[in-house]
């Protein structure tokens, strides 16, 4: 096996074996299931598994090239209207192949799968490209997103409540292992032919800015559409009785991805043989790994998606159906804390964001410490998801001023922290958020005869909130180091010389 598939298995593997065992746990204890459920439930968590780690590799070896070359082309064209026009059209056909928004589409009753993921790739490629144009203007990071924001919260009390919840998770979902490699590799490349000194940090916040778009977008979509036009079917695993039934359930769908996987990868690599053709970046070898890289990336989301919507996600909805029907439902909400601890932990990307911050601060802030507060976070942040599902506090009273307290912290915090906090909202909300935790709470909010609509969704909300405050609570603590150690020690000898930490710590 190829020794970085290998390794990118084994990061899957990591990524779903805690849940795993936690379902099986309670399928012990409190929520005894059949012997089929739990055999469809493995099966998909292999193919899970396999895909994801397939998926990622085939992402980084194609997407991460790609975004960086465009990034560097457009750049070089020294026109705004490229820029703007390139990023539009790459943020669209990025997200339509994005995984956890097609699982998010699957269990959205009231919108129809394709109109929401088209509005929600819309949404990313408009605000891409309001990114891209605020690094070449040069506009502050910060100032931007409180504007941003500011109008988004104001323009949600006028929003059906029905389709609040979404929106808000059409943001998190949207940032995921197929979109954020990509736009990070592009923030890389427009940012690598800067020379000035905030070069570095304005090369973070494209993914924050992205993850506004489509919010917005669902948001304008739900006048159009409201959850009396759809009902949800609710989930049902297939009975098999023997290992050719279980084989036949999951064959019997894999045509369907095949089919469904291949008409949301083809436009990227159009684009890329006519990125290719136009400026000859990619040389030899070059151009062989990326084709494989598409390969994987592929096979590896038709494996993701397979596994996911037969058979793990179902026992998602089953367990917080019936954990929530039970005299002790109130017992789902440390449940719910102890899956969003493990789910966070185990996410590859987070142990990638954890070393980055680590890199940056010169070892002040130590992944360690990320770790822990990050999984504290996503806990809280689950807990609080699932509280709404059984009292049915609407998402703003949370969402709001969550969002505050991290807009008001990024005026305090260096700026190369903030864009770090912000893009690091769909790090937290990865595949294991939409594929499990969304299905759970749609099973406990069945259970308990609320609004699935409003109550259900918003989990992948919280759980992308958190980070903006956690992040920056390190960034403010990584300040007050730096300046507690610059009374007894020379400032250049705290962090690497390339870094523009010091000149702004300098200026203040």
């Amino acid at each position: 096996m190829n020794q970085q598939l290998k390794l990118k298995i084994q990061e899957s593997l990591s990524a779903v074996l805690p849940i795993t065992g936690i379902v099986l746990a309670l399928s012990i204890i409190l929520v005894p299931l059949e012997i089929d459920m739990v055999a469809m439930f493995f099966v998909g968590a292999v193919m899970l598994i396999v895909g994801m780690g397939m998926f990622q590799l085939g992402a980084e070896m194609a997407m991460s090239p790609l975004g960086e070359g465009i990034g560097v082309q457009i750049t070089k064209a020294k026109k705004v209207w490229i820029m703007a026009g390139v990023s539009l059209l790459m943020g669209i056909l990025i997200t339509i192949a994005e995984p956890d928004l097609q699982v998010l589409s699957n269990q959205v009753p009231s919108i129809p799968n394709h109109t929401l993921i088209l509005t929600v790739a819309v949404g990313v490629g408009i605000f891409l490209a309001l990114a891209v144009l605020r690094i070449v203007l040069h506009i502050e990071l910060s100032a931007m997103l409180i504007v941003l924001y500011i109008g988004l919260l104001s323009f949600s009390f006028f929003v059906p409540k029905e389709v609040l919840a979404v929106a808000y998770d059409s943001g998190g979902v949207t940032t995921g292992p197929m979109t954020v490699p990509f736009i990070m590799a592009l923030g890389v490349g427009l940012s690598s032919v800067r020379s000035d000194k905030n070069a570095s940090s304005d090369s973070f916040g494209l993914v924050a800015l992205s993850s506004i778009g489509p919010i917005l977008a669902v948001m304008i979509l739900g006048f159009f559409y409201r959850s009396t036009e759809g009902s949800y079917s609710g989930v049902e695993i297939v009975n098999v009785e023997t290992m050719r039934d279980l084989a036949l359930a999951f064959g019997h769908e894999l045509p369907h991805y095949i089919k469904e996987v291949a008409i949301s990868i083809f436009p990227i690599v159009m684009v890329y043989l006519i990125f290719q053709l136009l400026t000859r970046r990619y040389q030899g070898r070059q151009r062989v790994r990326i084709m494989v890289g598409f390969g994987y990336t592929y096979l590896g989301l038709v494996l993701f998606l397979c596994g996911v919507n037969v058979g793990f996600a179902p026992v998602g909805t089953i367990l917080g159906r019936e954990l929530a029907a039970t005299d002790q439902s109130w017992f789902l909400v440390p449940i719910g804390m102890l899956i969003g601890y493990f789910i966070v932990k185990a996410e590859p990307a987070i142990q990638i964001l954890n070393r980055q911050v680590q890199s940056v601060s010169n070892g002040m802030i130590s992944a360690k410490s990320m770790n822990r507060a990050l999984s504290i976070g996503v806990a809280v942040s689950i807990g609080l998801a699932v509280t709404r599902i059984l009292t049915g506090i609407p998402i703003q009273f949370i969402a709001i001023p969550g969002y505050i307290t991290a807009l008001v912290m990024s005026r305090f915090v260096p700026k190369i922290f903030v864009g770090i906090a912000f893009d690091s909202g769909g790090v937290a909300s990865g595949p294991m958020t939409s594929t499990f935790l969304i299905p759970l709470c749609i099973g406990a909010c069945e259970a308990v005869g609320g609004n699935i609509m409003t109550d259900a969704f918003g989990v992948v909300a919280l759980v992308a909130l958190t980070p903006l405050i956690a992040i920056q609570i390190m960034g403010i603590q990584y300040q007050l180091k730096l300046r507690k150690q610059a009374k007894i020690t020379k400032p250049e000898n705290l962090i690497p010389e390339d870094s523009d930490m010091i000149i702004e710590i300098e200026e203040e």
